[in-house]
């Protein structure tokens, strides 16, 4: 008896669809302490070692144990201890800056935001909405991967036979919520800071400031001869201080506000395509 042996057949490769979320992956800095830490001790480093090079005062004057400035540098170092407080604010609102522009960039996507967003609403009024998927994996970052969430939100009130048309538009309404509600965290990360440096830095320039008069009216209240050395000391740490309190302050209010138009532009785009994606199910539903 022979035995026709069994043909197996191979089922033609169907390919699956990828309904694994869209990261955001945007980067930053966690920890913004230990970028005050770095920085201070680089403003002193820069303090002691660059503004404090005997080079930068008048050798004459230096032998005798006085500090005479011969440039620009060595007039910044008489400002005194404030001066490496004041650097410290600076340097950290420049690198949070960096940090903050690198991670808004990430969160952008790799294309235009708004032309991604005119493509998804296209995809939305031809009803597809697996192109609408595919548009959020190609762009990625926080906008895609917010209005990928809410397209697989849209696929699962599609199927669902429980709920009611209204039920399943407000699921919807709320997953654009809080699919938004945890992005935000990412966006605004260390912008508090920033905020904070506009008027620490102001603040602490304006000590600097006072302290330097208070030390110009010592010198000419001296009996005698007024001190000009101590009186020009007094004079260049008021100028010095107020100059970089108001660099800082300046510097940390374009910052600010710079990366806030920024997240408010993302937030928008946000808000457009999670209304666009709401109505075209309030529309075929």
């Amino acid at each position: 008896m022979e035995v026709t042996p069994k043909v197996a057949t191979q089922k033609p490769n169907v390919p699956q669809k990828d309904n694994k979320a869209v990261n955001s992956n945007v980067p930053g800095i966690k920890n913004a302490f230990i970028v005050i830490l770095i920085c201070f001790a680089a403003a002193i480093c820069i303090y002691l070692f660059l503004l404090g090079n005997p080079s930068n005062f008048d050798p004459d004057q230096l032998a005798a144990g006085k500090k005479v400035p011969i440039n620009l540098l060595g007039t910044v170092y008489k400002g005194g201890v404030i001066v490496p407080l004041l650097q410290c604010l600076l340097l950290t609102v420049i690198v949070l800056s960096v940090e903050r522009w690198i991670a808004l960039r990430a969160a952008k996507g790799k294309g235009n935001v708004t032309k991604f967003v005119e493509n998804i609403k296209k995809a939305l009024e031809a009803k597809n909405i697996e192109g609408a998927k595919d548009l959020c994996r190609k762009q990625k970052g926080s906008v895609a991967s917010i209005v990928y969430s809410v397209l697989l939100k849209y696929d699962e009130m599609d199927k669902n036979t429980a709920l009611s048309k209204e039920q399943k538009l407000t699921t919807i309404q709320q997953e654009v919520e809080e699919a938004t509600a945890l992005e935000m965290p990412s966006l605004q990360q260390n912008l508090p800071i920033v905020a904070t440096m506009t008027t620490l830095g102001t603040l602490i320039g304006l000590l600097g400031t006072v302290i330097g008069m208070i030390r110009s009216f010592q010198a000419l209240s001296a009996s005698g001869a007024p001190d000009s050395t101590e009186l020009s000391t007094g004079i260049s740490e008021a100028l010095v201080n107020t100059a970089f309190g108001i660099m800082t302050g300046a510097l940390a209010v374009i910052s600010y506000n710079f990366f806030t138009n920024k997240i408010d532009n993302l937030t928008y785009a946000i808000d457009e395509l999670g209304f666009s994606i709401v109505q075209t199910f309030a529309a075929t539903h």
